[in-house]
């Protein structure tokens, strides 16, 4: 287990706080309108009961306020920096998008550089956007073996800080949506020896501080700042995130400013409470919780790949021989040799057997467990995968996991050619040597191929061209991929 014991961690001040207040059954003229619960639809009523309207409050002294806080919130996000081992942590309620955001506005100004990872959240594009900072694109690693899209590498970041020493600073994911972690402590070594700022997208790993049998995380590693989904793998309410700050290059109050202007003024209670909850929960019984999970995940792969020929799983194992390490409570199945494509053998999964997935494409589908999940679940799952193997089969495939050179011109600030209006629709042949307008991202492999302000290559249209034949790619906005936006003087 990665703490140490702390009799604070047995508290939850913000859930108490609110407990107390429902339970005195107060007379409401404040918002919400439902008034306690008072007049929400009878049908959702009935299933959820009324309790958990009367958390559903507004900003007053007992309960504290998000964007000033001096009482149960104030303290909830002590415990939670506490918990992590980190020097702050803020709660956020529009998920880690918005603290993708927030980071990219506090570490830099207008006009600096970062050096970002291609296959990095759409939210991540929002915040190049709103902080008008100069991306420097590193190309993601294809493994066609695995049909993998891996992490951003010490050696990647290495080289683009010793061309680009202009950087403000270095922005990664870790982990992947397939649990793929980087050599962080590496890359936030190098990153401060050279007075960079290291940013980490860590949605999927608000888990790995907690078990020694995880990997390792951002905040052990001396992230400036990470920002985590604790609703993803935790067991807090879906848009529940947290940010963590660690950094001497960083002003913290700069950091509070921007997440409050970025954060909706009326946050949900109930949401808030499941954040301070969730980090007790995990703080004591994590490891024994965890330890269960990832039993039943490695039981799960390990049944895959012995006992259904057309589909297979890579182990922790398979990932370190290549560099990196892996979260092995995500279960990744390849389902290529069915000659199904994921997403068929997701909608399988949905209609014959009551089996919702995260994620599909082409080549896996991902499973992600959390800590709700147990042995039984990953049972139910692969006996449906067996059976789907025996009754389905498909013509053989022959996709190919790949994108083109990204290493593009970037010609113009993604901000200014966003809010411009100079700009029109031109075939896709005829947009080589433009500059793009609009965000194209096929899935898979998931990774921007467009990106406003960079010269378009006659590559990447070559490539747009053969992928729209088989998938939809998304940001496109007509019913075909025919035409592309691109900026005009």
């Amino acid at each position: 287990m990665k703490k140490k014991l702390n009799k604070d961690q047995f508290e939850v001040p913000l859930f108490e706080a609110l407990l107390s207040h429902a339970r005195r059954d107060v007379v409401s003229f404040h918002c919400p309108g439902h008034k306690n619960g008072r007049s929400i639809d009878k049908e959702l009523k009935n299933y959820t009961g009324e309790g958990i309207y009367k958390f559903d409050v507004t900003v007053f002294n007992e309960v504290d306020s998000l964007h000033d806080p001096v009482g149960a919130i104030k303290k909830a996000q002590y415990l939670m920096a506490q918990a992590y081992g980190v020097k702050r942590s803020l709660f956020l309620v529009n998920g880690t998008s918005v603290g993708n955001m927030a980071m990219f506005l506090a570490a830099c100004e207008p006009g600096d550089s970062i050096i970002v990872s291609r296959n990095s959240h759409k939210s991540v594009m929002a915040g190049i956007i709103m902080s008008g900072v100069w991306p420097i694109w590193i190309q993601p690693r294809i493994d066609q073996k695995l049909d993998l899209v891996f992490n951003t590498t010490y050696d990647q970041i290495k080289e683009a800080l010793d061309k680009y020493p202009e950087a403000k600073a270095v922005f990664i994911t870790s982990p992947t949506y397939n649990g793929i972690v980087t050599e962080l402590s590496k890359i936030v070594d190098l990153c401060h020896k050279k007075g960079k700022v290291i940013l980490i997208d860590e949605a999927h790993g608000a888990h790995l501080h907690f078990n020694r049998q995880l990997p390792e995380s951002a905040v052990e590693a001396g992230a400036d700042m990470c920002v985590q989904s604790t609703h993803k793998i935790l067991s807090a309410l879906s848009q529940c995130s947290v940010l963590h700050f660690n950094s001497m290059l960083i002003d913290f109050n700069k950091v509070k400013k921007i997440v409050s202007m970025l954060q909706t003024t009326s946050p949900n209670y109930l949401m808030l409470a499941t954040i301070d909850l969730a980090r007790r929960q995990v703080f004591l019984q994590g490891k024994k919780k965890f330890d269960r999970v990832i039993e039943a995940a490695e039981w799960g792969r390990s049944y895959i790949s012995k006992n259904i020929a057309l589909m297979k799983c890579f182990g922790r194992q398979d990932i370190q021989k290549l560099g990196f390490d892996l979260d092995v409570t995500k279960l990744t199945i390849n389902i290529t040799k069915t000659g199904l494509s994921g997403y068929e053998i997701e909608n399988i999964l949905t209609r014959d057997y009551n089996i919702q997935l995260d994620y599909a494409d082409l080549f896996n589908l991902i499973a992600i467990m959390g800590e709700g999940s147990n042995k039984t679940d990953v049972e139910v799952f692969v006996k449906a995968l067996e059976d789907i193997s025996k009754k389905y089969h498909g013509k053989q495939k022959n996709w190919i996991l790949k994108i083109p050179s990204l290493a593009t011109e970037m010609v113009m600030k993604p901000r200014e050619v966003f809010l411009s209006n100079s700009t029109k629709r031109v075939s896709i042949k005829k947009a080589v040597g433009h500059i793009a307008a609009q965000i194209l991202t096929p899935y898979p492999p998931g990774i921007p191929v467009l990106i406003p302000g960079e010269r378009i290559t006659k590559e990447i249209c070559d490539y747009l061209m053969d992928m729209s034949k088989d998938i939809r790619i998304s940001g496109q906005e007509t019913e075909m991929l025919k035409t592309v936006k691109i900026f005009t003087n």
